[in-house]
């Protein structure tokens, strides 16, 4: 029964979401582009990047902030394995932040190259 219930309020978030894109990107009213508009498609390309940075970025900032958490945690309880604890949270923190690097790519393609 729960999971019937959160199931459906993953779809509704989802539907909700898709609105909101198609509103805010102009897809429900898409239009060719005028001479005049350059400014606005100019304008709109940028935000696009702008979110995409900002979408892309909150996971691994999230995890970043966990990561550093459970290994501060870890040594806590076990000051000697300080070597091994602090290896594997730099390597799995440099696999977190190439996600967000990623989406800098992405918002730096959008921004300057479509």
């Amino acid at each position: 029964m729960i999971s019937g219930a959160i199931a459906r309020r993953g779809v509704i978030a989802g539907a909700i979401g898709a609105a909101l894109f198609f509103l805010l990107t102009g897809v429900a009213g898409a239009q060719e582009a005028a001479a005049d508009n350059e400014f606005s498609a100019n304008g709109m390309r940028f935000l696009a990047a702008g979110i995409a940075m900002a979408g892309g970025s909150v996971g691994p900032g999230i995890g970043i902030g966990m990561l550093g958490g459970k290994a501060m945690e870890a040594l806590g309880r076990n000051p000697e394995a300080a070597g091994a604890i602090q290896t594997n949270m730099i390597l799995a923190i440099a696999f977190a932040e190439a996600i967000g690097i990623y989406a800098l790519v992405v918002a730096i393609l959008i921004g300057f190259v479509f």
